[in-house]
């Protein structure tokens, strides 16, 4: 029976960061996948690390300081995973979008960050093929890009490095624990490994994993589409999203927009992102439809009606297909980077939502340093299960 100090379970973008941290920091890792690396939502994603989509506060800071990890990872991984530090342009339709844009940007900018507005002459210098009646928007210099398929195995290849062992094609089916509660087994579809510590990095499927130790992890899966455009002459040079994307993601901001009832019905905001390939991404959508990802024509037709208002040109650019991948939801879009007091050795690094990309290089060493002891880069009292305490099921 194999034995390793900790089990990784979750082969995505969160997982094969978290499983290259802990094996360059010297412990002897097995990472869990029931498919194959970056099979789930990391396949189904799009492709940037941003700050300029998140509340101020913690939220902004870890998605900050993950891409200045990625810098640094670009020049130290092996595998070329396709970094770029682009930046990105949020767009307004009106007035007050453009004036809560400005009271968002101000407050971004007292915690140190650089966020620019720009009026409508700035906004079309920056991507003279935007609509020409979009009053301005926020720019940013930060927002980077990259290819989330290669981050994973950026991430896995170099952990191996340091004796990674992987395990893809095992379905994890059943978590052994001792007479004190402390884990001490995973055990697959193919075989048992035995273990003082466990990490639940399986996003959507995080509660699952969680009902193993008896703990109900709040975890809902909320789709998402994207279109992927033929490859054509450069239509935008950076990450362009629509303000009302800010206002779809978080519920909690009162902005009614000015759209069809198709776009309404789907809650969809517009978003383009260039490729390293000459193709687009186009987006997006969020709905909650369990784990269906079943591309819909409906959203199809809302994302191409919402993309041709922002971007009048992508009417005569072909759509090649469409796919969708299931966020992983909490209530309060941040995610869950703890332990669990009442369950020895087991760690939760899931419910990213879509700031997987974005947050996983800084998650898989705040993790590292849960395992060994050490302070966190961050306090993390805000990211702990233990906020969920009251709704929580011990068994």
């Amino acid at each position: 029976m194999a034995h390793f100090d900790v089990v990784v379970i979750g082969a995505g973008i969160i997982g094969s960061s978290v499983s290259y941290h802990l094996s360059k920091a010297g412990y002897n890792v097995a990472l869990v996948e029931k498919g194959d690396i970056a099979n789930g939502t990391s396949s189904r994603c799009d492709a940037v690390a941003l700050i300029s989509d998140k509340k101020p506060g913690i939220d902004t800071d870890i998605g900050f300081r993950s891409i200045q990890m990625y810098k640094e990872l670009a020049k130290e991984l092996s595998f070329d995973f396709e970094f770029s530090s682009r930046g990105s342009l949020y767009v307004c339709e009106t007035d007050l979008e453009l004036e809560i844009a400005r009271e968002y940007a101000d407050n971004q900018r007292k915690d140190g960050y650089d966020l620019q507005i720009v009026d409508n002459k700035e906004l079309l210098e920056i991507e003279p093929k935007l609509a020409k009646d979009l009053v301005g928007g926020i720019w940013t210099e930060v927002d980077s890009t990259m290819n989330p398929y290669l981050v994973c195995f950026a991430f896995v290849e170099e952990a191996k490095k340091y004796g990674l062992k992987v395990f893809t094609n095992h379905e994890v089916r059943e978590i052994g624990r001792g007479v004190d509660g402390r884990v001490e087994t995973v055990i697959t579809d193919k075989e048992t490994i035995r273990t003082e510590q466990i990490v639940n990095c399986a996003g959507v499927w995080a509660s699952h994993i969680g009902d193993m130790v008896g703990i109900d992890i709040p975890i809902r899966p909320r789709k998402g589409m994207i279109l992927v455009t033929e490859k054509t002459d450069r239509i935008v040079h950076q990450k362009v999203h629509e303000f009302g994307y800010m206002l779809s993601k978080f519920e909690d901001i009162n902005y009614q927009r000015n759209v069809s009832k198709l776009v309404e019905d789907h809650n969809i905001a517009f978003t383009i992102e260039p490729t390293e390939a000459d193709n687009y991404l186009v987006g997006g959508h969020r709905a909650f439809k369990g784990y269906n990802v079943r591309s819909e024509n409906e959203v199809i037709r809302g994302i191409a009606e919402r993309a041709t208002r922002f971007l009048p040109v992508l009417k005569d650019v072909g759509c090649i297909r469409a796919y969708a991948g299931v966020r992983p939801w909490v209530i309060d879009h941040l995610p869950i980077v703890s332990e669990v007091e009442e369950v020895p050795g087991f760690y939760i690094a899931s419910g990213h939502e879509g700031d997987g990309i974005s947050m996983a290089p800084i998650t898989g060493k705040m993790v590292t340093q849960l395992i060994a002891g050490e302070e966190t880069d961050f306090n993390i009292d805000r990211l702990k299960f233990s906020r969920y305490k009251a709704s929580a099921t011990i068994s």
